[in-house]
């Protein structure tokens, strides 16, 4: 009786709790390169560059009005460059991103249009990849 009444009020909490994902590993082999590419042509914006010790620098990046950042850097993750793959970002207007990405020398696929969605896709320079989508207008 006592662990059900545990076990209810653990999952009321859990209920309540917010878990919000913020930070997200991109695996790279050339930080400086893939920092440039990010901030110079993806157009994140840059939180944090710190070289802690010698075996551990930690970049921050977060895309533009998101809450969630991507972290790159040495010692940073066991990932190998290249291995995140299907990373997304929604935006309000695809065509448009699509424009300025090209423009800043980023290759885009065209834009896509799905049911669920209106996407381009590309890659990093180490091969991660990443979809933005532009949510379809809801009746």
């Amino acid at each position: 009786m006592i662990a059900d009444i545990a076990s209810l009020t653990v999952r009321a909490t859990f209920d309540r709790m917010d878990m919000k994902l913020e930070l997200v590993p991109v695996p790279v082999t050339d930080v400086d390169r893939a920092k440039k590419f990010y901030v110079d042509q993806v157009g994140f914006h840059e939180d944090h560059d710190h070289k802690v010790t010698p075996e551990l620098r930690f970049v921050q990046l977060t895309p533009p009005g998101s809450a969630c950042s991507i972290v790159m850097g040495t010692g940073v993750t066991q990932m190998a460059p290249g291995s995140q793959k299907g990373l997304q970002v929604v935006v309000q207007d695809v065509a448009a991103v699509r424009e300025a990405l090209v423009s800043r020398g980023v290759e885009t696929t065209p834009v896509e249009v799905m049911p669920w969605g209106s996407f381009i896709f590309f890659s990093d320079p180490d091969g991660n990849t990443w979809s933005v989508q532009q949510i379809p207008s809801r009746p």
